[in-house]
Formats: C-alpha cells, sequence, structure tokens
C-alpha cells in the first residue's frame, strides 16, 4: 500500500460524502481511506457505508480529543507507506493523487535516513500542497478562500506563487509524510491548533526534507461565515505564540505583520475619531463662535485633514483587495465581500497574536492559551 489517506471527522457527514466521492475519481487508485469520527454526536457511518464497494475503506469512532490525536489514531490504524493528512471539507480534483506521486517520482524518494546520509537533496520525506475556491462555493466561502491564500494577506505562506517565507510549512488540511518519519516525530502533538504547524517545524528540525507540492491542491471550504472565520483565524493567531513557545526562533517577520496591521487600523480609527472631533469643534466654532468664525475654519479643515488621512490607507488597501480578487474570481460581490473577509482574517489572527503575547510573553503565563475551543468545530 502507498498511500494512506486520513480524515478526522467531527459532525460534519455532508462534507465527508463529498471527499469521499472525490475520492472515487482518483486516476491513481493504491490508496486506503481511513475515516475517524471524534466523538462526534452527527455520526457519518451510513456516508461511509456507501463507499464501502468503491474505495479501500475503514471507518473508526472514538471520544473526542481534538485533532491532532485523531489523527494520530488514524495514523495507528493505516498501513500506507506515506500517510496523507486531509480535512474533511477538502474535495479533490481527480488528479490530485497522481499529482502527489508524480512530485514524489520527480524527486526520487528515497527511504527516511537513506537520502540523509547519501546526501541527496533530492529526496522527500514530507509536503503540503495548496488550496483552492471550487465554482459551487458560495460567494462568503469563496472570499474566505481569497483572505486565506492571496500574498496580500499571508504573504504566500500557504502556498502561493509568491511568498515571504522560503520555508514551506504545510496545513493539516493536506500533508503527506513518510511513515517512518511520522513515527520517528511521535506524530502530532495535542495542541487544539497549530499541532499542523508543529508537526512541520519538527521536520524541518530533524533534518528531514519537506517541500510544496503545487499540483498537489485541493479545494477547500473552510468556515461557511464570517462569526466562525473570526474564532478560526484568532486560534491561529493565539497558536502561533504557543507555537513560538515550543519552537523559540520559529517566529518570523511574516508572522508579525497581522498584528502590525491590526495596530495600524486601530490607530488610523484612532485618527479619525480626533478628525471627526476637530471637524465637529471647528464647524461649530465657525458658526456660532462669531468673531472666531475664521479660526472655526481653519480647525474644520484640520480636522478633515485627518480624517482624509485616517481614511486613505484603509480605502487603498480596501480597493486593492477588490480588484485583485474580483478579477480572481470574476465578480464584483466576491471582490467586496474578500474586503471584509480580509480585514476579519488580519485583525482576527493580529489579536489574537497580541492577546497571546501580552499573556504569555508579558504576564509570563506559562500553560498553553486557548480560546473558542468549545464552539469552533461546531
Amino acid at each position: 500500500m502507498k498511500y494512506s489517506i486520513i480524515v478526522p471527522v467531527y459532525n460534519r457527514p455532508d462534507e465527508v460524502d463529498e471527499l469521499l466521492q472525490s475520492l472515487t475519481q482518483q486516476t491513481f487508485k493504491d490508496m486506503e481511506v481511513i475515516i475517524v469520527e471524534d466523538g462526534s454526536s452527527r455520526s457519518s457511518e451510513a456516508v461511509v457505508h456507501k463507499y464501502a464497494g468503491k474505495l479501500q475503506l475503514r471507518y473508526y469512532t472514538k471520544e473526542n480529543s481534538g485533532p491532532g490525536p485523531t489523527r494520530n489514531f488514524g495514523a495507528e490504524h493505516s498501513q500506507g507507506e506515506f500517510l496523507i493528512f486531509l480535512d474533511s471539507d477538502c474535495v479533490l480534483p481527480p488528479g490530485y493523487l497522481q499529482a502527489v506521486e508524480d512530485e514524489c517520482s520527480m524527486f526520487n524518494v528515497l527511504p527516511y535516513g537513506q537520502a540523509q546520509a547519501e546526501q541527496c537533496s533530492m529526496g522527500i520525506d514530507a509536503w503540503g500542497g495548496p488550496d483552492r475556491a471550487h465554482e459551487s462555493f458560495t460567494p462568503v466561502q469563496k472570499a474566505i478562500s481569497y483572505s486565506m491564500t492571496s500574498f496580500l494577506t499571508t504573504g504566500g505562506i500557504r502556498g502561493g506563487k509568491k511568498q515571504m517565507d522560503k520555508r514551506f510549512y504545510p496545513r493539516s488540511f493536506n500533508l503527506g509524510i513518510r511513515r517512518s518519519l511520522y513515527r520517528q516525530l511521535g506524530g502530532f502533538s495535542s495542541m487544539r491548533f497549530g499541532e499542523d504547524i508543529d508537526l512541520s517545524i519538527r521536520i524541518y528540525e530533524s533534518g528531514a526534507s519537506c517541500r510544496l507540492f503545487p499540483e498537489a491542491w485541493v479545494w477547500h471550504k473552510r468556515r461557511t461565515d464570517f462569526r466562525k472565520f473570526f474564532k478560526q483565524v484568532h486560534n491561529s493567531g493565539i497558536a502561533r505564540i504557543n507555537l513560538m513557545k515550543r519552537h523559540p526562533g520559529s517566529l518570523k517577520l511574516v508572522h508579525l505583520l497581522p498584528a502590525v496591521f491590526t495596530i495600524g487600523v486601530f490607530l488610523l480609527l484612532l485618527l479619525l475619531l480626533t478628525g471627526l472631533f476637530f471637524t465637529g469643534l471647528g464647524l461649530y466654532v465657525g458658526f456660532f463662535g462669531g468673531s472666531g468664525c475664521n479660526m472655526g475654519l481653519v480647525v474644520a479643515f484640520f480636522g478633515a485633514a485627518l480624517m482624509a488621512l485616517a481614511l486613505l490607507p484603509l480605502l487603498l488597501f480596501s480597493l486593492i483587495v477588490f480588484i485583485d480578487s474580483a478579477i480572481r474570481n470574476k465578480s464584483m460581490k466576491i471582490g467586496f465581500l474578500s474586503i471584509w473577509a480580509s480585514f476579519i482574517q488580519l485583525i482576527g489572527y493580529g489579536t489574537g497574536f497580541l492577546r497571546a503575547w501580552w499573556l504569555r510573553c508579558v504576564c509570563g503565563r506559562n500553560e498553553e492559551l486557548q480560546a473558542f475551543k468549545n464552539s469552533f468545530y461546531k
């Protein structure tokens, strides 16, 4: 068995149906599929049974423990040489697994350890792929997908053609790893959020090879509304500080940008309010101040200038996002929604990052910080 595809599931039977359907259409067939139900109240068992004769498929249930331990459970019950981890809200194009096979063949895969011993730069032990928005996704899902994949909002760290970080850290929605390396590293940690980046960092720390497979992409639905999306990115911001504590030196410039953006937006809003105050004060003096009419107009003009100074960067960023998203998605509606999604993505991540930094780095809190733990996956 070459590939074991492992999918943790929590209350997502409809999504599991779509994912399994896409797996039946793969042009490369040497795979097994393992579905692990993580204490769900809405079982996917009936859905899985639909595909029993179409896929080499196994289904397990366990008590809820979070995504990391659930993936480890699936890995323990797998048989493939390589493990591929997918999220239940992913759908695969027919050529996904063939693209993985082609990339692995191109990199002349050697057993883990042998590549290092021979100093073979072409060896590959782990990989990840990017994600895209499917045509059937709702406008909100497409806007969220844009905000999570655009260089303007993430710096390309999720597998874009341009990226600020030289290394690519696979995410668990589309991550492959050699079984022997996975066992050596002990699999995923028990972190509730950021457990996939934790594994990616440990892959690099071990000296193993890890690359981006740009053609092994998936359609990824992500969150279905902006409220859930904010929870997701806020937790991601918190996780980044937790990861920094676990792996000193893992924090890069690109990870600071959402926090800088968040602080910048806050300062611009303060500047806008200040401008409103001076504009109102100037108009009041101008109309009711008698001899102070000219001074009032000067104050009002000063306030208006402050307002323009505050609004210009926000409007410019919004305009760039709108044009880029509208062109990419061929929709002005999605372009407008992408403005909102981009602000949520950056500010949600930034506030989570700053919150965790304050509590863990300034206040000295030792335990890993978490938020929205009970409702994020519902």
